[in-house]
């Protein structure tokens, strides 16, 4: 049996090398369909495994109090009334000084808001406008995985006073200031001077979108002043620990109703997130996108299969005589079927392999060019390769039974 296997494989190897064209046009659909599925499924998860990495630096015991719903909705459609959620109250720092004082699973709170967009300048050069300028309050960096790398972050007075002082990200302190310290320095927003009183450490894009390097923090009193009051804040809430974290959440959650007079029967008016309901989001992201990578693979493979079929018969027509040979030297059938199902699923296996191949060299672009950690998970390798076998099987499995039910006289009589 194994020396059948291998007189099968050394037979299709031939063929192969025989009409190198007419094979390398049959895997193209295969080789396609393999490697689209590799990138993007190394980009994917690649994304994961920033995001999960960024998320883990905000601790495992903070979440998140927002008027607007976060991130992506899948799945039946989106039915958020959107005209209703602009119409909720703002949060506002006095929501944030309640939810420290009235809860007591509740470590910590801090409280942001942000004008995205913004030009930052100094008196000899300027950014581009796609500075993201954040107003916090001092305890943001102990809840959104924030640290000082040079200089330090304004303090509570300074915020209270409503200075105009400024901690940079690392993207900004390098446009504005490439050959000087920027502590100390002066940068203007909106054209009022302020003090840079420290640098942010660098922390890359989110989601490969939102560049964290790419903003400005300024103490909340004054950003407020400058951009606006009655603007919402977004407040984030550390638990005391991890096992009363749940316990946290429903006691923000109580409050928060009781503040706004909500009903039994009435819905929240604002959103409580964490960590987890952010990852949820990626993953149902990354789920529609496998469907829709493995959707177009199906109909490449589908291609590709239509090829093999195609040139499975047009070889069965060819080598005729060489079959009818074969069966009046005593080979049976089987051995027939078997050499021409095992040669259409090398065909396919083989372009497995090179779409294996140009999908890992594509997500090694992807890394070099997109920053992310790309990497393949072994359940997709396996299953490509797995679904690129078996079409070669089933679009192989009509040609090798033709060429088995041969007649051996007649089939020696073809030209």
């Amino acid at each position: 049996m194994l020396r059948a296997f291998i007189d099968n494989l050394r037979l299709a190897a031939s063929t192969f090398i025989a009409h190198p064209l007419r094979t390398a046009l049959t895997l193209l659909g295969i080789i396609i369909g393999v490697a689209t599925v590799m990138t993007m499924m190394a980009l994917l998860e690649g994304l994961r495994l920033k995001v999960n990495k960024d998320l883990s630096q905000l601790g495992a015991n903070v979440f998140r109090v927002d008027k607007w719903p976060q991130g992506f909705r899948f799945g039946g459609g989106d039915r958020t009334n959107w005209a209703k959620i602009a119409a909720r109250p703002v949060l506002t720092l006095d929501d944030k000084r309640a939810i420290l004082e009235h809860c007591p699973s509740v470590k910590r709170t801090s409280a942001s808001s942000w004008q995205p967009g913004q030009r930052v300048r100094t008196a000899m050069t300027e950014t581009q406008p796609n500075v993201f300028i954040l107003g916090t309050t001092v305890e943001y960096p102990e809840t959104a995985g924030v640290v000082v790398a040079n200089g330090r972050y304004f303090n509570e007075q300074e915020d209270l006073d409503g200075r105009q002082v400024a901690v940079l990200g690392p993207d900004v302190a390098d446009k504005l200031f490439p050959s000087l310290d920027p502590v100390g320095q002066e940068v203007r927003l909106k054209g009022r001077p302020f003090t840079v009183v420290g640098v942010l450490e660098r922390r890359g894009k989110v989601l490969g979108l939102f560049n964290l390097d790419n903003q400005v923090l300024a103490p909340m009193n004054t950003f407020l002043g400058l951009y606006g009051k009655r603007r919402t804040v977004s407040i984030s809430v550390e638990a005391v620990d991890q096992p009363v974290f749940e316990r946290a959440m429903e006691e923000t959650s109580r409050l928060m109703r009781q503040r706004r007079g909500l009903g039994p029967e009435e819905d929240d008016n604002f959103e409580v997130s964490t960590n987890e309901s952010m990852a949820k989001t990626l993953n149902d992201l990354s789920k529609v996108i496998t469907a829709a990578t493995f959707g177009v693979c199906l109909l490449s493979l589908l291609v590709g299969g239509i090829g093999i079929l195609n040139i499975m018969l047009v070889s069965v027509s060819e080598r005729t005589r060489e079959i009818g040979v074969r069966k009046a030297l005593g080979a049976r059938r089987s051995r027939i079927l078997g050499q021409f199902a095992t040669e259409a699923i090398a065909l396919a296996l083989v372009g497995g392999l090179i779409g294996l191949g140009v999908g890992l060299s594509l997500a090694g672009l992807g890394r070099w060019a997109l920053g992310l950690a790309t990497a393949v998970p072994v359940w997709a390798a396996a299953l490509s390769l797995g679904m690129s076998s078996g079409v070669g099987l089933v679009f192989g499995i009509y040609p090798a039974a033709r060429a088995a039910r041969l007649d051996p006289v007649e089939a020696m009589r073809a030209e």
